[in-house]
């Protein structure tokens, strides 16, 4: 599949409504409706675990209405570190620590066959006819999943300035090796990494741009990106100019914004409020932000949420949380709506100027405790709902119900929301 290149600067910048014409489905490809499994496709494989069965996971997905999925494909660990991937092992960031947040609440796992346990997942693809959008968190969390500090360590000894290079071949190495085994055709599109500027990976625009270039030289018939946290409209020029596809993670916060404001939750220059933490956040048994802390190891390093914040979802309890955030939400409702409503239009023109297709890979509110559920209640439900038709309206070719949506959250059990989004957003395209 191809898509069309980026527009040169010396030609005339095509109208938004001719460019989005255009470019919203590439080759006539159908639009995306993505559920982001990220890491956990390879980090959650053991028995009764969500991937444990990638049929069945696939199947429910597509039941929901999801012909997508967007991974970290972990190319770098597979195809440029060296390392024997033949039986990896996967668990949290040890005891009991993280166990109930997001994303971190892994088990130890059985061991994994990395190139094969890849290869099964594009095959499972190809049978229930979804797509795979191939990304990598390398240089953010997923190291820290593993066992062992070798990915890790890896990953730090490549220099700052080689890393954007590296993943460009590593992810070529990818498409290559899918290839060869005849289901490349699964590929959506490729980003370089996740989130650069959040990363490890410097947000450079000349090394970017380099890096893009280079997997186009391997791979001239693969789109190819990076992709950014919320939308960055103060320096959307900085965008690397060879980008095949806008991707952006429009996380509003808002609210939630102030809930990590106020309880220093990423700031551990601040002292944490921890006597107002037990009264408004969290659980009666909780133990203090100084008791609750990771095994001494590399594991820490390899992941970028701060313990406070770790501390802070472990130890709440959901309906306090959930508390806060609705008792709040209505001084923040216009403003989060507002910045939403920008961020997307912004990320529609960006893309209709460089005369490429648009995806939101991630978003909506932003990152809150596993157990609770502002982002899946009324509230939140009408949050994604604005956001998936907004989506539509302003021609992306791929969106999201959630970042929640998946297996691996909760969230996942409301079949009837996912499906009447994602319906809605195919809907006469």
């Amino acid at each position: 599949m191809t898509t069309p290149q980026s527009t040169p600067a010396t030609e005339p910048t095509p109208t938004t409504e001719t460019a989005l014409a255009d470019a919203a489905s590439p080759g006539g490809a159908p639009p995306l409706t993505i559920s982001l499994w990220d890491f956990t496709w390879y980090t959650r494989t053991g028995v009764g675990e969500p991937f444990e069965d990638l049929d069945r996971a696939f199947a429910e997905a597509v039941a929901r209405g999801y012909n997508a999925v967007r991974i970290c494909a972990m190319p770098f660990l597979l195809f440029r570190s060296g390392l024997d991937t033949s039986a990896l092992r996967f668990d949290g960031l040890g005891g009991e620590f993280g166990q109930r947040t997001r994303w971190y609440d892994v088990p130890a796992s059985p061991p994994v066959d990395g190139r094969a346990h890849l290869l099964e997942l594009f095959r499972a693809a190809r049978r229930h006819d979804c797509r795979i959008i191939v990304s990598s968190w390398e240089y953010q969390q997923s190291p820290s999943f593993g066992v062992e500090p070798l990915w890790h360590r890896a990953l730090q000894a490549v220099p700052p300035s080689e890393r954007a290079r590296t993943l460009a071949d590593a992810q070529a190495d990818l498409i290559d090796f899918v290839r060869g085994e005849q289901v490349d055709d699964v590929v959506a599109f490729v980003e370089l990494h996740n989130e650069v500027q959040f990363s490890g990976v410097p947000n450079d625009q000349a090394q970017l741009e380099a890096a893009i270039e280079r997997f186009k030289q391997r791979q001239p018939s693969v789109p190819v990106t990076v992709n950014y946290a919320h939308v960055p409209v103060a320096w959307m020029r900085k965008l690397p100019r060879n980008l095949d596809v806008a991707v952006f993670h429009p996380y509003v916060y808002g609210v939630l914004g102030q809930l990590v404001d106020e309880f220093a939750l990423r700031d551990p220059a601040r002292s944490y409020p921890q006597q107002r933490a037990f009264a408004e956040l969290l659980r009666d048994d909780a133990p203090k932000l100084e008791d609750w802390r990771p095994p001494e190891s590399w594991k820490s390093a390899a992941t970028f949420i701060p313990q406070r914040e770790i501390y802070t979802h472990d130890w709440c309890d959901p309906a306090k949380w959930d508390r806060w955030l609705y008792e709040r939400y209505g001084e923040h409702r216009r403003a989060m709506r507002e910045t939403l409503d920008l961020w997307l239009d912004a990320a529609a023109d960006f893309a209709a100027a460089r005369g490429v297709p648009l995806v939101f890979g991630e978003g909506w509110v932003g990152y809150t405790p596993l157990h609770a559920g502002f982002e899946e209640g009324p509230v939140g439900a009408e949050i994604c709902e604005h956001a998936v038709r907004r989506s539509r309206e302003i021609g992306a070719w791929g969106t999201i119900v959630c970042s929640n949506a998946a297996p691996h959250h909760p969230m996942w059990q409301d079949v009837a929301l996912q499906r009447r989004l994602n319906d809605e957003f195919r809907e006469n395209r």
